[in-house]
């Protein structure tokens, strides 16, 4: 049943994505550019609606999170890592399936650098584990905790600031 859920919300996502229009190039284009925040906006409103739903279902007690440590090492190497491949083939992993999903042949090769690049994670992670992921290591910690506050003011907060950032692109006419 977790599988078909998987699937489901995979379709939904992928139904959101074509349907904001953020599989299109001249959108990613624009999104590195900082000159079209269709995307961002497609983000943040996604990010945002999830940390609330998370957060409400675990206050029901209808989940428990599962925290993975924050480490600082592999998280900058791997954002760089990232940035320079949405950069270079104008697709990041989800945007680059939904492109092929619409018939563009282009990402294919940003699929294919993917794949290659998992691949060279899998063979190095035994020497990553011993290295990179001990670098800044502050273990299983979320903003609520670090703040000593209860969750739901870091959401407001939060929900705050993507509201104001909202405001601003959407009166830069961006």
């Amino acid at each position: 049943m977790t599988l078909l859920y998987g699937v489901l919300t995979g379709i939904i996502f992928g139904f959101l994505l074509q349907k904001a229009r953020v599989l299109r190039y001249d959108k990613q284009l624009g999104a590195l550019r900082l000159k079209d925040m269709t995307i961002v906006k497609f983000m943040l409103s996604h990010i945002i609606v999830a940390m609330v739903g998370v957060y409400l279902l675990k206050d029901l007690g209808l989940v428990k999170l599962s925290l993975k440590a924050t480490v600082l090492g592999p998280n900058i190497i791997g954002g760089l890592i990232f940035g320079l491949g949405w950069g270079l083939i104008g697709y990041c992993p989800g945007t680059s399936a939904g492109a092929l999903g619409e018939g563009r042949l282009d990402a294919v090769s940003g699929i294919l650098g993917m794949l290659a690049g998992a691949s060279l994670f899998a063979h190095t992670y035994p020497y990553l584990i011993e290295t990179v992921y001990t670098w800044g290591n502050y273990g299983k910690i979320t903003l609520p905790e670090v703040f000593g506050v209860n969750h739901w003011i870091v959401l407001v907060g939060l929900v705050a600031v993507y509201l104001v950032i909202l405001r601003f692109v959407e009166s830069k006419k961006l």
